[in-house]
Formats: C-alpha cells, structure tokens, sequence
C-alpha cells in the first residue's frame, strides 16, 4: 500500500477489449476509448484518469479489467501508476491469457457453444487440485510495468509558476584595473576574479548577524598585536557593516587601546562605566548615553572603551562580575564586541572573557615566541572545558608582518604552522602606519587594506 494520500472519490473504473475499444466510466459518466491496440487503449484510458488525478492534485484509485484480468491501480498526476495493493488483484487464469489476435469479436452465431460440463457424483470427494499459479509479473503489470515511477511530491500551483517578480541578479561591472577604466570609458566589462573575490570579502563583512557577537583577540605575549588587531578588525566591519562596533580594552596592565585610537571630548574609561551600569541596563536608558563613557572613532565609525594606562593595576582591578556588567551593557547597545585582552591568561577577568566570547582571533607575528605563545594558548582552550575546546577549534590566527625585515615565506611559515591548530591563518604585510601613533584605516597601503579585509571575512565566516 503506497503511503501517499490517495483519492478515493472519485470512483473510477477502466475496461478494455482485445481489439483497441474500452471505456471510462468516472462518477457512473462513461466516457468511450475507440484505438487499434490493446495497448493504445491502456495508454488512452491512463491518459483520461491522469487527467482527473491532475485536476485533484492527487493521485487517485482506478479499477481496470480486461483480457488479462481485474487489477486495482493508483494512477498519480504524472501519469505513473503502481499496483493498488489495498485491494486484491483477480488475474485472468493462466490457459485464459493466451496472446492476443488483434481482430474484431466473431459475430455471435458463429461462437461455438461451451462443451458441457461432465457430472460429478453428489457425495463423490473433490479430486486434488493443485494451488493456481500466479499470473505471469509480465501479464499482471502490463498496466504498470513501462510507466515511470510515481512521484512522492508535488509541487503546489504557485510553485510550479514562474514568478513575474523573479529576475536574474545582474553582476556589478568592473570597478578597478583596465577592466574598470573601460567600464567608466562606456564599454561595460565584467569584474576579474580578484575583484570577485573582494566583493565576496566585503559582503561578508558587511553582514548583520541575529544577536550581538563577541571577538576576543588573544597572545599570551606582549608586543604580539593585539592591540592593532583589534583596531582594524573593528574598523573593517563598522566600514563596511554599519555602526554598532565596540572595541573594549579588557586588561588589568596598562591597556595601550587608548593610546592607539581616538579620544573624544572626554577622558571616561570603564572605571567610569561601571557605576552607572544599572542605569544603562535599565529600561529608561537611551544609546547617546554612552556617548560620556565610549570614544568614538570618527573615520572608522567604531567606538572604544578604554581601560585606564597611567593607573597601576591594583588601583584598577576588575573582577570577573565586572566582565560580566560590561559585557551586559556592550551587548544591548552594539552588535559586535571586539575585546582587546592582556596577556595573563590565568587572571580570571581573561578567563571571564573568553566564557562570553563567540569567536576566538590569536594575534601574532612572525617571531617564533610570539607564534609559540599562540599555539600553546590554543593548546591549553582545548583542555579547559568543551565551550573552550569549540573556540579554539574554531579559531583564526592572524600574523601581522611587523618587523620590515621578515620575509613573506617568514609569513607563511608562521601561517602553515596554526593549520592544525586554528580554522584559518590569514597574513598581513609590513606597514608603516601600523607601527607607532594612533591607527586609522585609511592610512594603510591599499594591500594592507585588502589585508585586513580577508582577515575580517576570515572571522566572519565563524560568526
């Protein structure tokens, strides 16, 4: 029994005859068959009930007899059948389906009559007769045994139609090299694969995700540019994504994420922020409030939290409930958190940090103990419980050519060395204005830039 929904209304029966005629007979309405064969008969009445199964959008039942017997069969919009199995076939005995002569009937005085049939005594016992022999697979699904298989699904009207809305999406032509010069000169041409592949890099940053997303950058070792990282990642998604980006100096040792942005009109660090808290979480709170704690970059469209440098550690020590207030307001405020961390990694305001973050980016550069220190960092997430182990599986590594005197197979090395470690390593080259003084996006080289767009895509694709 097939375990598709099937009509049983309306009633439907099929008849043929050995010479080509046969009829429908749908809801007690017959509807005739006149063709040369059998077999154009069996295709004619299939087409008739296919027809009434389409206009119902469902397969339905139909009952044939002929010359090979009486068979139940499901007949779907289509035109596939299969075997009705609900209900008994009768094959026609096996002496009876004899192969079939293609002629009109004899007139009727000239059919023999039946030979009679022999007495059998009243009380005599019934001879043994051995079990009929099913009918042949080949006569009893002469109905079926040609048709295509049924179709399990079928699609509604409005999905079989072709939308007037739906459209072809036309490719941007090509902005940059020769091929943009062209397209500006009015000889439109199509984007190299270079150009795909930024495009692809932009769009990808470009992406709003449901829910905020936090992205701690992380090095056991000082001077292994965290701080940079963390700058012109945000920079590249407020660019590209909008405003909503955070960047959040996280360090109870002389955070330098002040020193390396902007500072707006004010000198407010989180030290500030913390008090007032409650009264940002709390439903009268408006987004300019955080306008007196945060520093808005005013060409990368980013905002900072800083931590406060000139102040020893102890006079400014943040605990891991701390973490959790700051991370409560940055949450219902910005769409993306990125959080510059420190460099002790057993302080429980980092291990606080890396419980609320979504994606992991280990920032290094092409000096071994800087690069050392962010595979055993990685090493030691994966022993520390699963939510860890996830981060850094899941990990990308970012090594940032700072010494001019380093080679791109310095770079590469480094790179190839995280393969195991992280999901993806992505290089930057040497710039100078990435070294000293306050970091602005613009400022680097157009393949620094592209740079740190691949690097964004990078942590994209893990958001």
């Amino acid at each position: 029994m097939s375990s598709i929904e099937v009509a049983t209304f309306p009633k439907i029966a099929a008849r043929t005859f050995a010479n080509g005629s046969g009829e429908v007979t749908i809801n007690g309405t017959s509807h005739p068959i006149e063709t040369t064969t059998l077999e154009d008969a069996r295709a004619a009445i299939l087409a008739r009930v296919a027809d009434t199964a389409t206009k119902m959008q469902r397969p339905v039942r139909v009952t044939t007899s002929g010359p090979d017997g009486e068979w139940p069969l499901i007949v779907h919009p289509d035109g596939s059948v299969e075997p009705d199995e609900s209900l008994p076939a009768r094959p026609a005995p096996i002496e009876d389906v004899a192969p079939v002569v293609e002629s009109t009937p004899a007139p009727i005085d000239q059919v023999p009559a039946p030979a009679p049939t022999p007495e059998v005594p009243a009380f005599a016992p019934a001879p043994d007769v051995p079990a009929a022999a099913p009918a042949p697979a080949a006569d009893g699904n002469a109905w079926v045994r040609q048709a295509p298989a049924p179709a399990t699904e079928y699609p509604s009207r409005r999905e079989a139609r072709q939308s007037f809305l739906t459209h072809e999406q036309m490719e941007e032509p090509a902005t940059q090299g020769w091929r943009g010069a062209l397209t500006r000169a009015g000889i439109r041409m199509s984007p190299s694969e270079s150009e795909r592949a930024e495009r692809s890099d932009v769009l990808a940053v470009s992406q709003h995700w449901p829910g905020p997303r936090t992205i701690a950058v992380v090095n056991g070792k000082g001077g292994a540019g965290k701080t940079p990282t963390t700058v012109l990642l945000a920079a590249v998604f407020a660019r590209h994504g909008g405003a909503g980006v955070l960047t959040w100096d996280n360090n109870q040792t002389r955070g330098t994420l002040g020193w390396r942005t902007e500072q707006g009109p004010h000198e407010a660090t989180l030290l500030d922020l913390l008090p007032q808290v409650d009264r940002l979480l709390s439903t009268g709170a408006q987004s300019a409030d955080l306008a007196h704690y945060v520093h808005h970059q005013t060409r990368d469209r980013f905002d900072v939290l800083r931590s406060k440098p000139m102040a020893l550690a102890h006079e400014q020590r943040v605990e891991p409930s701390d973490v959790d207030a700051i991370h409560a307001v940055a949450a219902k405020y910005y769409r993306l958190i990125f959080i510059d961390s420190g460099n002790d990694e057993s302080d429980p305001m980092w291990l606080r940090m890396i419980d609320h973050a979504d994606q992991l980016v280990v920032a290094t550069t092409t000096r071994d103990d800087h690069a050392e220190a962010g595979a055993l960092l990685l090493e030691a997430l994966a022993e520390r419980d699963a939510g860890s182990a996830e981060l850094a599986r899941d990990a990308v590594v970012i090594v940032n050519q700072a010494d001019p005197k380093s080679t791109a197979a310095d770079l590469a090395r480094v790179a190839d060395g995280y393969q195991s470690l992280a999901r993806e390593a992505v290089t930057v080259p040497h710039d100078p204005a990435m070294v000293d003084g306050v970091l602005r996006f613009g400022s680097l080289r157009p393949q620094t830039q592209r740079a740190w767009l691949a690097a964004g895509a990078a942590v994209a694709r893990g958001l």
